[in-house]
């Protein structure tokens, strides 16, 4: 039987849209220091690493990870590098879970880094240009790259296909009212890079369009930042927790799956995102979750656009599909609502630093665990082209 593992320790850096004083080693440091002190306990006792770092131009080198090893402390112990788009952070989590549950290893170190806005293009004298470029090489090669793919076009597919299966859902007025709820939630997250960007939702609805239907303040933003958790198997986690004085927050259940996409072939159902609904229902399975709409009460969902972050849920099974906008219009995620949902302002208002958005999803969701007393809590990132990969963990508090 596989053995329980369970968060000891977290801690993220301030997430900024540049971090001038700081390179990518820099950040993954603060990050291992904070978590580690966090457990109280020292890198030495720390037997794996798992980093999560979703692109190598970001870095500026093609194994970014190799560097970091030895200079957070982890020099001759095994370590892991995933990328798995703006999963990534979940997958790395994921990974380490899986080498702790099968007894490889006590404790792990789950480190996401990721250092966006190095990419720089001179003739504009900005990093926008090299920024998108670098995300695009995320794209196929034969043919999405050669049609200029972007991010937000391959994601506003699927939300497209999604509003034509469901035309009265996904409006407007709630996208709007979604956004300008998690800018208020930001307020009280001091990581956060846009911490005191509120808005309202009239703000919202009057912002440009960047590709339809998304308008600019219903996206996240280019980030720098680094996340990280240590993870201990369950007698280990004991020993620290007793030591600590800190709460364990076990991960009950963990959940994958990547959709088949390919330009000219592609076999997904364009108003779905199966790969949300698959990952999600066996997280549910292990953790022996029948109804998450009565279990669940923090939800950390990767919403890198807003419209995405609605159908999740309903894949979730958190709304029905067709309904996503009850979040709102029954109060669901609105202050006294049944569930707390993305409450550090998500990827769009505390940041997407790719590889490190998932984790601080997890710092995020361990911290209103302990914090408000809740049980049970689901953590999400999907990513690659048209929303094609998904990984998700249940947390609970005991």
């Amino acid at each position: 039987m596989a053995r329980r593992v369970g968060i000891v320790g977290a801690a993220v850096t301030p997430f900024k849209g540049k971090w001038y004083e700081k390179t990518y080693y820099e950040l993954a440091q603060m990050a291992t220091r904070e978590a580690v002190k966090d457990a109280a306990i020292s890198i030495k006792d720390v037997d794996a690493a798992f980093y999560g770092i979703y692109n190598d131009i970001f870095e500026r080198t093609c194994i970014p990870e190799h560097p970091l090893h030895g200079i957070i402390g982890m020099q001759n112990k095994p370590g892991i590098r995933i990328s798995c788009g703006g999963a990534t952070g979940a997958y790395t989590t994921s990974a380490a879970h899986a080498y702790l549950a099968g007894e490889r290893f006590k404790t792990a170190l789950v480190l996401g880094v990721e250092k966006a806005t190095d990419c720089f293009d001179f003739l504009s004298m900005s990093a926008t240009p090299e920024v998108i470029k670098a995300i695009g090489w995320s794209g196929d090669s034969f043919f999405e790259q050669k049609l200029g793919w972007s991010a937000s076009d391959s994601y506003a597919e699927v939300v497209l296909g999604y509003m034509d299966e469901h035309p009265g859902d996904l409006k407007p007025e709630i996208t709007a009212q979604i956004s300008s709820q998690l800018s208020k939630q930001a307020r009280t997250n001091p990581y956060a890079q846009r911490q005191f960007d509120q808005v309202t939702p009239e703000e919202v609805v009057n912002s440009r369009y960047i590709v339809y239907p998304f308008k600019e303040l219903e996206i996240c933003v280019y980030t720098e930042g680094a996340a990280a958790l240590i993870l201990a198997e369950e007698e280990t986690a004991k020993a620290i927790a007793k030591n600590s004085g800190k709460a364990i927050v076990w991960i009950t259940g963990v959940g994958e799956a990547n959709e088949h996409s390919f330009a000219g072939k592609n076999q997904k159902d364009m108003s779905r995102i199966m790969s949300d609904y698959l990952a999600s229902h066996r997280a549910y399975d292990m953790a022996g979750i029948m109804d998450p709409v009565k279990a669940i009460q923090v939800v950390e969902l990767h919403d890198a656009f807003v419209h995405q972050l609605e159908i999740t849920a309903a894949e979730f099974g958190l709304v029905p599909l067709g309904r996503a906008d009850s979040l709102i219009e029954e109060g669901i995620m609105l202050p006294g609502g049944r569930l707390l949902v993305n409450p550090c302002g998500g990827l769009i208002y505390c940041g997407h630093a790719v590889g490190a958005s998932n984790i601080m999803s997890a710092w995020s969701a361990r911290k209103e665990l302990i914090e408000r007393n809740l049980k049970t809590a689901v953590v999400h990132g999907t990513g690659s082209t048209i929303a094609q990969y998904t990984a998700c963990q249940i947390l609970e508090h005991e």
